[in-house]
């Protein structure tokens, strides 16, 4: 089973804010509901689409499939049980899934809780089937299995930093920064950048403007854009970091 994505629409640039989990419409379908949380167009990808799908325990939001764009999955909470090319894994909160393009893959929720997790979904104008290949192809990390090394301000998590079919660079890490701490200044890079916040409270400053962020909320950060977070709550703030060129 094939499914279309993007077609021969056309796609503005998505501008720089943070996109929040509760202000978006809530679409229900028999066993799952959705939320899109944005879509657009980036320097490297001529359509990329983020969406969140919470689905009940025991169902499936669809059959197998294969498509011609990439895929990430992060899951938020619960467990999915995730299988591309015939190979099952259960993923739980904060692992991810790389799924490359043309790869059958099929999700499910075999628990007795929902699951939710957030799916990006891109593709550029120039893919590269075989540079991804010779990057290791489509892969999960685990988060149980992602080393924690500390820093003055908190720690990190490095998730992945490869080329894939749809872009030269992809890279993901998590950070924790303590209490009352700023990332770092304000600044700038070539790559367009997402967040997504899933511990404590956070604001972010997009080219001067200071913007809060709540768990589940996506900061979308445009290339060259000026930015900065700071942990703005009580406790440490986590965050995925992943940029894309």
């Amino acid at each position: 089973m094939s499914l279309s994505f993007a077609g021969t629409a056309q796609y503005q640039q998505i501008p720089s804010a943070v996109y929040h989990w509760n202000g978006v419409t809530v679409t229900k379908k028999a066993n799952s509901e959705q939320r899109v949380l944005l879509e657009g167009a980036t320097p490297a990808f001529t359509h990329m689409k983020v969406h969140a799908t919470t689905v009940a325990a025991g169902e499936a939001p669809h059959p197998g499939h294969e498509h011609a764009d990439e895929e990430l999955i992060i899951v938020k909470d619960g467990q999915l049980t995730v299988t591309i090319e015939g190979k099952k894994e259960t993923l739980e909160k904060g692992s991810i899934a790389l799924i490359m393009p043309g790869d059958e893959h099929a999700l499910t929720n075999g628990g007795q809780k929902p699951v939710t997790y957030y799916i990006m979904r891109y593709e550029t104008g120039q893919p590269q089937p075989e540079r991804g290949t010779k990057a290791g192809g489509s892969f999960v990390r685990h988060w149980k299995d992602l080393e924690y090394k500390t820093h003055d301000k908190g720690g990190r998590r490095n998730v992945f930093d490869t080329a894939t079919t749809q872009s030269e660079r992809f890279e993901m890490h998590i950070t924790t920064l303590n209490e009352g701490l700023m990332s770092h200044p304000p600044h700038t890079h070539k790559a367009a950048e997402i967040l997504l916040l899933i511990e404590g409270e956070a604001e972010e400053s997009i080219d001067g403007t200071w913007q809060t962020s709540q768990i589940g909320d996506i900061i979308f950060l445009q290339s060259q854009v000026p930015h900065a977070l700071r942990n703005t709550g009580k406790g440490s703030a986590t965050y995925f970091a992943f940029q894309f060129e």
